[in-house]
C-alpha cells in the first residue's frame, strides 16, 4: 500500500515589513519557526517576540524561582541568532495558563504598541495532528492570540488601553501559526537552517533537563524540517497555519 502524497504548501507572503510572534513559553518559536524568523530578519523585517509564560515550570529539577530568569535569559541570547532584538515577557502563569480577558488585554496592547502587519504564533490546535494532544498552555496563548488581534483594532475593547496611550491597531493582515496540523503555507527555511538549529541549541538549560528526542535540536528540526520542505519543494521549510484577517 503506497503512503497518500502530501498536500503541496503554498509560498507565505512576504510583502511585509513588522511582524510580532506571541507565544505560550520560552523555546515554542524554536522548535521549527527560528530559521524562518532569521530569513524574514534577514531581508531587513522587523520581527519581535513576546512570551506570554517565563516557562519557569518547565524544568523538573529547577525551582521556578531559578528557573523562569534563567529562560528568560537563555530566550534572549537565542533570539538575538535570529536577529530579533526585542524580547517581552508577559509572566502569565507556566503550566497553568488561562485564557482570558486578562491575557488578551496583555497581548492586544502589544499589537497596539508594536503595530505588526503579521502576527505569529505556535499551533493551537487540540492535537498536532493524529491524536498527539497538543499542551495546554499553547492553546490558550495561540487562542488569545487570535482573539487579541481583533481587539487590538477596536477601540472600545479594553478601553483603559486608551488611557495608556495605546491607540487602536487594526492592520495586522494575517495570523499564522507555525507547525499547526492544518498548515496550507510554508517558507523556505534551507539557507537559515543552521541558525535555526542554533537558536534552539541556544536553550542549553532547558534542553538538559528535557532529554529524550527533543532535546536533540539538529535530528528534530532536520526531520520536520525535511517533512515541510518536501511539501514547498525545498530541503527544508517551516510550515504554518494562515488565518485572513483582510478580506
Amino acid at each position: 500500500m503506497t503512503e497518500p502524497t502530501p498536500t503541496p504548501l503554498q509560498p507565505l507572503p512576504e510583502d511585509w515589513q513588522r511582524a510580532l510572534a506571541v507565544v505560550a513559553h520560552p523555546d515554542d518559536m524554536e522548535y521549527g519557526a527560528a530559521a524562518a524568523v532569521k530569513r524574514w530578519t534577514a531581508q531587513g523585517k522587523e520581527v519581535v517576540y513576546a512570551m506570554v509564560t517565563s516557562g519557569e515550570a518547565g524544568i523538573d529539577g529547577l525551582d521556578p524561582a531559578e528557573c523562569g530568569p534563567l529562560r528568560e535569559a537563555e530566550q534572549i541570547a537565542s533570539a538575538a541568532l535570529v536577529g530579533v532584538d526585542t524580547v517581552e515577557f508577559l509572566r502569565h502563569p507556566d503550566g497553568v495558563l488561562e485564557y482570558g480577558l486578562p491575557l488578551r488585554r496583555d497581548i492586544a496592547r502589544l499589537v497596539r504598541r508594536y503595530r505588526p502587519e503579521i502576527v505569529i504564533t505556535a499551533n493551537y490546535r487540540e492535537t498536532y495532528g493524529g491524536t498527539f494532544p497538543n499542551q495546554a498552555d499553547h492553546i490558550a496563548a495561540g487562542r488569545a492570540t487570535l482573539d487579541a488581534v481583533r481587539d487590538a483594532g477596536n477601540r472600545w475593547v479594553f478601553r483603559e488601553l486608551l488611557d495608556e496611550g495605546h491607540q487602536p491597531w487594526d492592520g495586522v493582515r494575517q495570523l499564522w501559526a507555525a507547525g499547526s496540523p492544518l498548515a496550507a503555507h510554508g517558507v523556505d527555511t534551507t539557507e537559515h537552517f543552521e541558525a535555526g538549529v542554533a537558536s534552539l541549541e541556544a536553550h542549553a538549560a532547558y534542553l538538559a533537563g528535557l532529554g529524550g528526542a527533543m532535546a536533540d535540536a539538529r535530528s528534530f528540526l532536520e526531520s520536520f524540517g525535511r517533512g515541510a520542505g518536501t511539501r514547498l519543494g525545498t530541503r527544508f521549510a517551516a510550515s504554518f497555519e494562515v488565518v485572513n484577517l483582510k478580506f
